[in-house]
């Protein structure tokens, strides 16, 4: 049970973290991108907006990958803001591969006390007989608290991963609209 508690503790992490991380006005801040295209139709590239959006650990790098090639034409920023695309989808996706391995592993640890269980059940009748239905019942009955346990962290544990896989893609959609629209006002200057 120790495995399977450890187990949830981390995922129950990494589910918060996730949750904090990839809030849309964390990714790609709406007011922000509002600010920045104003800045940028009016030509005052020294804006607070710009200067914040730099910052940003998203938006941020792939609008700093296509401003650093802006002299070099629009396909070159697109092609550095795709590049700049791959450490940003690394980022969104970052811990969702081990939210997938509990998922995985937590019922197999299940499984495993069940089975460990099961082995001191049978011991216990092996030395004392199989005369009482009752203690063979309750040594079954506890065997398999491992097995519900492990299902438990596991279900909310895909269901997880696969929502935030969900929500990076829909992130990702997302990010690559707004710096095309970056990338346009850029090219007009």
């Amino acid at each position: 049970m120790l495995p399977i508690f450890l187990c949830s503790v981390i995922s129950l992490t990494i589910v918060i973290e996730r949750f904090w991380v990839i809030r849309e006005e964390n990714v790609a801040p709406k007011k922000l991108i509002s600010s920045v295209c104003l800045a940028l139709q009016i030509g005052n590239k020294e804006n607070a907006a710009i200067l914040e959006l730099g910052k940003n650990p998203f938006l941020g790098a792939l609008f700093s990958a296509a401003l650093a090639k802006k002299n070099s034409g629009v396909e070159a920023m697109r092609l550095a803001a795709e590049s700049s695309s791959a450490f940003v989808a690394n980022e969104l996706d970052r811990y969702l591969g081990a939210l997938g391995t509990i998922a995985a592993i937590t019922p197999l640890l299940g499984l495993l006390g069940t089975v460990f269980g099961m082995i001191t059940v049978f011991g216990v009748m092996e030395s004392s007989g199989a005369g009482d239905a009752s203690v063979l019942a309750g040594g079954i009955s506890e065997a398999l608290v491992t097995t519900a346990a492990g299902l438990s962290v596991a279900i909310p544990s895909l269901f997880f991963q696969r929502y935030f896989e969900r929500r990076v893609d829909e992130l990702m959609v997302l990010l690559g609209h707004d710096i095309e629209k970056l990338i346009e006002l850029l090219s007009e200057e």
